[in-house]
């Protein structure tokens, strides 16, 4: 696999009918080892070892209604200690060879007319972006970094 502009982490890894498969920590269970899989991974434990998210309030591969039809978030942060789970950040993946673009862009956008989050973060693993909305001024801003989770 190639090398992100992430940090490392203790892989776990598995073999099963002659395919490779990593170990998802919020999902619990070994998954697919694909380009965007690899991506995804990373950028979890990014915000776990780095950041400070909980894994108890983040999920992976998160459906939504959208004009009726199925649409998955890659990742879904929720605010923490308020019941029911209330969205805080949707993340994008893309493998390392797609390129964050306005079609990648519009895509998280679409998801977000569902859930309202004040953060969205896009990374194909070497590019990442952090955009935080405000909705009362209706503004967006392109943050520096992904903030902590305290911060958010």
């Amino acid at each position: 696999m190639v090398q992100l502009n992430l940090p490392d982490f203790e892989i776990k890894y598995t073999k099963t009918g002659g395919r490779i498969q990593i170990f998802d920590v919020l999902r619990k269970k070994y998954v697919a080892l694909t380009p965007e899989e690899w991506v995804r991974q990373h950028f979890i434990h990014f915000l776990i070892d780095h950041r400070g998210y909980p894994t108890t309030y983040m999920a992976n591969e998160v459906a939504i209604k959208m004009n009726g039809m199925t649409r998955r978030c890659d990742s879904v942060v929720y605010r923490q200690g308020v019941l029911p789970l209330q969205p805080l950040m949707i993340i994008e993946y893309k493998e390392t060879n797609v390129p964050i673009t306005r079609k990648v862009i519009d895509q998280i956008y679409r998801y977000n007319t569902v859930l309202r989050v004040p953060y969205l973060v896009i990374s194909n693993g070497l590019q990442h972006y952090c955009i935080a909305i405000d909705y009362d001024k209706e503004e967006y801003t392109f943050l520096e970094d992904v903030p902590r989770y305290e911060e958010l």
